[in-house]
């Protein structure tokens, strides 16, 4: 199927404890984390790209230029918005927001690509051997 630049995804999450930076290492406060920030923008871009694959593949995160511009408080909503900027072969583009309800709090450009899922875990578990 034809990857088809302009479609979108919407996400939209309740900062909890766990997704402070104080809770996963990345700083010491209770505020949505750029960890979890960032991992939310995979999720959408992971999620925005779903349709367009065929059975056994999957998508695979390869890079993130992240800004995060503002704190987002334990019980504020985050909302991510998604968007497919560019499809090159398996290589797809994103462009995503996050905002609370005070604004923007963070932008990324994301690409991800698209492999065959079971053959992605054997080569990443023939690491082990």
């Amino acid at each position: 199927m034809e990857i088809k630049t302009g479609k979108q995804f919407k996400l939209v999450r309740t900062v909890t404890e766990e997704m402070t930076a104080a809770s996963v290492g990345s700083g010491d406060l209770r505020v949505l984390a750029t960890p979890v920030m960032i991992a939310l923008f995979e999720e959408s871009s992971a999620a925005c790209l779903r349709e367009f694959l065929d059975p056994g593949q999957t998508s695979v995160g390869v890079s993130v230029d992240v800004r995060h511009t503002s704190a987002t408080p334990v019980g504020g909503t985050v909302r991510v918005n998604t968007e497919i900027v560019e499809s090159d072969g398996r290589t797809v583009t994103f462009r995503a927001t996050a905002s609370d309800d005070s604004g923007e709090i963070g932008d990324c450009i994301h690409r991800r690509v698209i492999v065959a899922a079971e053959r992605f875990l054997e080569k990443a578990y023939a690491k082990l051997k």
